[in-house]
């Protein structure tokens, strides 16, 4: 990722959650790591797919081993603080019981994936940022 992109990146990630705290650092080739101050939220990779650039954020999310958590309110306190956001709302996804969705009032943001490994779930949050999402934040 070149400087224009990190610099694209950190405001469409800043104007999105509504908090000037997210930052995004490179880490050199196609991945970067976003921040809000001083805590790491999860990475950022870019790829190119004919001609058309690409981004995925990804986090991921332990709830723990207990079976009572509830997933959608842990999940909404849980990005709510993480991202300072309290506008942010997770929803089942119809037809589908592997995951949910992700929103920001009415703007989806993406799809939280469950993973249950070695009696542990977890939860990996995916946004996907198109180049064209980043056509208003050019440096």
């Amino acid at each position: 990722m070149n400087v224009q992109e990190v610099r694209q990146l950190d405001a469409y990630l800043k104007k999105l959650f509504g908090n000037p705290s997210i930052r995004v650092v490179p880490r050199g080739g196609e991945l970067a790591e976003v921040f809000v101050g001083e805590d790491e939220l999860g990475e950022l990779t870019a790829e190119e797919d004919e001609g058309e650039r690409s981004y995925n954020f990804r986090m991921v999310i332990q709830l723990g081993q207990d079976p009572s958590i509830q997933p959608i309110p842990a999940l909404n306190a849980y990005l709510r603080s993480r991202f300072d956001n309290d506008q942010i709302r997770v929803v089942m996804r119809p037809k589908k019981t592997d995951s949910l969705e992700a929103y920001i009032g009415e703007e989806f943001l993406g799809v939280l994936f469950v993973e249950n490994e070695k009696g542990r779930r977890s939860y990996i949050f995916e946004l996907p940022i198109l180049d064209v999402d980043l056509a208003g934040d050019l440096a």
